[in-house]
């Protein structure tokens, strides 16, 4: 995807510095579409299949989190953390930021998954994390702008 400086003045006039527009070619849109939908599945897998079962009590949730040694403030700790995850990966300035917060929580996942499963189900953290390093990366900018939102603030 190419990427156009535009003064910002002459998009918005009451902010100050650049935007950084991506080009309008339909391989562009189509590269946007495909990672916008990346998020929209993940945050689906996060709040649907991982965190609600954790938050509800389900059986299986209940029964791992007790041989980790973690209890129910374990298992209600990391389904709101997947949750907020989840919700975070849709929201555009968030996008980058959650997606590298659910990978460290895949790397705790797997660690748990190889120390305390013997592996049963380790890859599967492995494998999420795949598509969340590729919406961290290509949603950085967003996290830049985040950043100097927050550094205007204060």
């Amino acid at each position: 995807m190419s990427k156009t400086t535009v003064p910002v003045a002459s998009v918005a006039p009451a902010l100050s510095g650049t935007v950084v527009a991506e080009s309008a070619t339909a391989r562009g849109r189509r590269a946007r579409l495909a990672l916008k939908g990346l998020q929209v599945l993940l945050a689906l897998f996060y709040v649907i299949a991982s965190a609600v079962p954790k938050l509800v009590a389900h059986s299986s949730a209940v029964e791992s989190f007790d041989e980790i040694g973690w209890g129910s403030a374990g298992m209600y700790t990391i389904g709101l953390l997947e949750l907020a995850g989840g919700i975070a990966l849709v929201i555009p300035v968030l996008a980058s930021v959650a997606a590298v917060s659910l990978s460290a929580l895949m790397v705790g996942a797997f660690i748990t998954q190889v120390t305390v499963f013997d592996g049963e189900y380790a890859a599967t953290p492995l494998i999420l994390i795949v598509p969340l390093a590729l919406i961290a990366w290509a949603r950085r900018g967003q996290a830049a702008e985040l950043v100097g939102l927050i550094r205007r603030r204060s």
